[in-house]
């Protein structure tokens, strides 16, 4: 299976594009007509999901920053835009503390920066413990339809949702339980001071009808105004009429967003 898909000119800025647990380099591909105008956008599989049959040690998202980006140092990127959404955002922003001076810029889509306080950690912990059984136990459609049951999915549709199932069950349990697990938000580091180490562009982009998320932004960047003089490299982008995951409701808005922050132009760009 193919773990990678490449979209746009070689010679055009590189987009590295990371997807949220359960989903895919697929996920993308509603952006592609546009975006891969003005971005080389490479899109890939996080380890256990999709074609990616790669497994992490515990705590493994250092592990997969460091698997990711050895594979575009050694596609020829040493330097790209950096997107990741939730999960894929989370690691991102590893990658920012492991390898800030590879990246042109850094948008997260619905991330959490990690948990500081012991309770919630221990309660995350709990919680992932046994979502992870279920995976691991339940016929994964069953468990698709648990996980799509979760508040931060209530902007979507019995549709969208079925959709998702449906799309979903290509991944094999046991490597999405062993993901899950390993890059559990009770295993992460706190990365709300790993900006500092950036001096490339910083944004999170989040719905506003997602009110968990839209919470941790605002207190992210209150955080960094009282702890560091970074606070401004934190980007804020609330967007309306969307929810936690908006590039696959929301993907002309979405798309618009991006460009419109990362200012590229595609002829400019090719002429360079």
């Amino acid at each position: 299976m193919v773990k990678i898909r490449r979209f746009g000119q070689p010679q055009l800025p590189a987009l590295l594009m990371l997807h949220g647990f359960l989903g895919s380099k697929d996920d993308w591909s509603i952006l592609m007509p546009e975006l891969s105008q003005y971005f080389h956008c490479i899109c890939i599989d996080l380890p256990g999901h999709g074609g990616n049959v790669d497994t992490l040690d515990s705590p493994g998202l250092h592990q997969a920053a460091e698997l990711i980006v050895n594979k575009m140092h050694h596609m020829g990127y040493q330097q790209f835009h950096l997107l990741g959404y939730s999960l894929g955002g989370r690691i991102a922003l590893h990658i920012a503390n492991d390898f800030a001076d590879s990246l042109l810029s850094i948008t997260l889509e619905s991330a959490h920066p990690g948990l500081q306080d012991a309770k919630q950690i221990a309660a995350r912990a709990q919680s992932d413990n046994l979502w992870a059984h279920k995976l691991q136990h339940l016929p994964l459609t069953d468990f698709l339809g648990l996980w799509y049951q979760q508040a931060v999915f209530r902007d979507l549709t019995e549709h969208q949702k079925q959709q998702l199932i449906t799309l979903r069950q290509i991944n094999d349990p046991l490597r999405l339980a062993n993901c899950y697990l390993t890059t559990s938000l009770s295993l992460q580091q706190d990365c709300r001071n790993v900006l500092e180490k950036l001096s490339c562009p910083c944004h999170f982009i989040y719905g506003v009808d997602d009110k968990k998320f839209a919470q941790v932004a605002t207190d992210w960047q209150a955080t960094l105004a009282v702890t560091s003089s970074s606070s401004a490299n934190l980007q804020l982008h609330p967007l309306h009429a969307a929810g936690h995951n908006i590039h696959s409701l929301h993907p002309q808005l979405f798309t618009d967003t991006l460009l419109t922050l990362l200012c590229l132009d595609p002829i400019a760009t090719l002429k360079e």
